[in-house]
């Protein structure tokens, strides 16, 4: 269960960097979750309060045309750290290298694809409407990291079957695409 919340959760923060840091914290910090040894400090008051901060001014920012790109260039890295800390703190019972193998390997990479493919996205979207179609596209990867997030913690195993629907859909999607393009003239 614990390795399903785990990449659920790091899917969520490829979508929304701090959503699942914060549903942790608030699950953690409220004894609806138990953490792994070492990240007792994510059910805090202090990272609770920093984790709903950094929340705010995220999901605001990306409401902002063309910030929403900037922000992306900064938030794409930013998710796979996220992933790899949330997906290690909800590991809990495994010994450390297993844990970390997990959360670097499985848990950095989900992040990475699933930052990396919004990213895309968002770009095609800001070339289409001149970025002005970007806020609709920031409502639904928000509300896509709430729910990934918050199934994550409640129901792990339709979580990451949902996360792994995505992600198969979106490698199906890029398949197609350069499956499509003409092979480069030598």
């Amino acid at each position: 269960m614990g390795i399903a919340a785990g990449l659920a959760l790091a899917a969520a923060a490829g979508f929304r960097v701090f959503v699942p840091l914060l549903v942790v914290s608030a699950a953690a910090h409220s004894g609806w979750l138990e953490v792994a040894p070492r990240f007792e400090w994510i059910a805090g008051t202090p990272a609770l309060v920093v984790f709903s901060t950094a929340t705010v001014m995220e999901i605001g920012a990306y409401y902002i045309p063309f910030v929403d790109n900037l922000l992306d260039a900064i938030a794409t890295p930013a998710a796979v750290l996220a992933g790899i800390v949330v997906s290690a703190s909800v590991l809990v019972d495994l010994p450390p290298w297993l844990q970390y193998s997990i959360a670097i390997i499985g848990a950095g990479g989900t992040a990475g694809f699933v930052g990396a493919s919004t990213s895309l996205l968002r770009l095609k979207s800001s070339a289409a409407t001149g970025g002005f179609g970007n806020s609709a596209l920031a409502t639904l990867e928000m509300l896509a990291a709430f729910g990934a997030a918050l199934l994550a913690v409640l129901a792990p195993l339709v979580a990451v079957v949902l996360v792994a629907a995505i992600v198969a859909f979106a490698v199906g999607r890029f398949a197609r695409r350069f499956a499509r393009r003409p092979p480069l003239a030598s």
